[in-house]
């Protein structure tokens, strides 16, 4: 059996993730961390029932997981990544918003531990950037625009989602573009070809949608993935924790390893 802690436990995700880890029999939960909530039953919270792990701010010095899922925020990244260095402890990073330098520092923490970290941990949305690599690999010399938009909840801080920003930068290394904008305004005149465009929309309870659009001239291709609620992205976080207590470190893992693509 696994044992797995969750940090940014009290979230929205952070519940789902305690709510089907609790039924799975893989795994343990064995700590629940998070800066509100502090000595909740993460079950009871959940929704699940009292299952006997109270929520705290810190991972205690007693227990040792096997596996840290986070799912917080990028304010908890410094004292998050030390912990898990200094107690060598994987981690399955899935808080979308990083830094440059925090991204730099996740890399260097990977030659001593093994991490994983994705902007979505769905499965079909990590299907679908596949998919959009060979769209973008088979137009690139067809005069294609491209233009990428995205969906979410009102209460989702960064735009555009670190999502949209993978599908740029998966389709922008295929296609050769080196330019990006978000939204337009005014009199901006002809489109350029050779850039990709962000929209994004905030709405209500949307847990996420992207569309990729390419658009030619007498034709276009969409591919568009919508997430109904948010077990899509727990699903595939504990399915990233599984792998992961498998590997070694060296490199950062993402979800096209867990899926074999």
């Amino acid at each position: 059996m696994i044992k797995i802690a969750f940090s940014g436990a009290a979230g929205k995700m952070g519940k789902r993730l305690v709510a089907l880890a609790q039924a799975d029999s893989d795994l343990e939960i064995v700590a629940a961390l998070d800066p509100h909530e502090n000595g909740v039953d993460a079950g009871e919270l959940a929704g699940v029932g009292r299952i006997g792990v109270a929520i705290t701010s810190e991972l205690p010095q007693t227990c040792q997981p096997d596996v840290i899922v986070d799912f917080s925020s990028p304010l908890a990244f410094d004292c998050l990544v030390k912990t898990c260095l200094e107690r060598n402890i994987p981690l399955v990073y899935a808080t979308t918003g990083l830094e440059e330098e925090q991204l730099a520092q996740l890399e260097d923490a990977a030659k001593h531990i093994a991490i994983l970290r994705s902007p979505s941990m769905s499965p079909v949305v990590n299907l679908t950037m596949k998919l959009s690599q060979i769209a973008a690999r088979a137009l690139k010399d067809s005069d294609a625009d491209v233009e990428i938009l995205e969906r979410h909840h009102r209460y989702k801080v960064d735009a555009p989602s670190g999502t949209a920003l993978k599908f740029g930068a998966l389709i922008a290394q295929e296609m050769g573009i080196d330019s990006f904008r978000s939204g337009r305004e005014g009199k901006i005149g002809a489109r350029p070809h050779n850039e990709i465009a962000y929209h994004a929309i905030r709405t209500g309870d949307n847990p996420g949608e992207h569309t990729i659009l390419f658009g030619l001239l007498g034709e276009s291709l969409e591919l568009t993935v919508r997430s109904s609620n948010r077990d899509a992205y727990a699903t595939g976080a504990l399915m990233a924790a599984k792998f992961l207590v498998q590997q070694r470190p060296g490199r950062v893992y993402d979800m096209n390893d867990v899926l074999n693509l």
